[in-house]
């Protein structure tokens, strides 16, 4: 079918829906061999049935990403069917409860942590062999702006996102010599279901939509491009 990611590999999580979802078709309509993870699987099977109407391929991972074994055994499973990864974008995310630090219960700040820097360091742990397997393995995380301010009541959240945000600085680093490159996506203000529940007051059609910021995600899994551990703007 052609495309920029003709006969790569592309693993996405939070794949059902908002950003990873549109990041997924968008991969799937340029080629590449997408696997889809998230852990509803409605909107896995509804991206797929979009991948394969433009002619794409796709698997379908249904996984929570608060577990960790998991995550390692899809990492076998990858390797086992396809020996590399060529490209990886952490997009899974949680919000939590906004509210003041002194109230946050400890199972939500564990979730959130979990989700939001645990389980994307156990996707680096699992598929950092077969990226750097890849003729040039690309990894993206996506953050958000909030990481990098001070704000009242997103503790969780923020705190969560400046940890990846070193997380993914850190291994950056650590391939900086090799063929892969690593990258941060701060999508900026997206119609998503989690905006729409950390602002329930703004009108979600004044917003852009998911699919608008894919053209960045594109061009990172690109493999003529060199930019590593940076924060990119969509």
């Amino acid at each position: 079918m052609g495309g920029r990611l003709e006969g790569r590999v592309a693993l996405v999580t939070g794949a059902s829906r908002g950003i990873g979802a549109a990041v997924a078709k968008r991969f799937g309509a340029e080629g590449g061999t997408v696997v889809a993870v998230a852990r509803t699987v409605g909107g896995l099977e509804e991206v797929d049935d979009a991948i394969r109407a433009v002619g794409g391929s796709a698997t379908l991972v249904p996984l929570d990403l608060g577990d960790g074994p998991g995550i390692d055994r899809l990492g076998s499973v990858i390797a086992e069917r396809h020996g590399r990864l060529d490209v990886l974008v952490g997009n899974a995310a949680v919000l939590g409860r906004l509210g003041p630090l002194g109230h946050c219960p400890p199972e939500m700040w564990e979730e959130v942590l979990a989700i939001n820097v645990t389980a994307n360091w156990r996707l680096i742990r699992a598929f950092d062999p077969l990226l750097r397997a890849a003729p040039a393995g690309r990894a993206m995380f996506v953050t958000s702006g909030v990481s990098r301010m001070t704000l009242p009541y997103w503790g969780p959240y923020a705190t969560s996102k400046a940890a990846l945000d070193m997380l993914v600085k850190t291994y950056a680093a650590e391939v900086a010599n090799t063929k892969v490159r690593v990258n941060i996506v701060d999508p900026g203000v997206v119609r998503t279901g989690m905006r729409a529940s950390a602002m329930p007051g703004e009108d979600p059609m004044s917003l852009p939509t998911p699919e608008t910021i894919t053209d960045i995600f594109l061009d990172l899994a690109a493999l003529d491009l060199e930019r590593n551990g940076e924060i990119v703007q969509a």
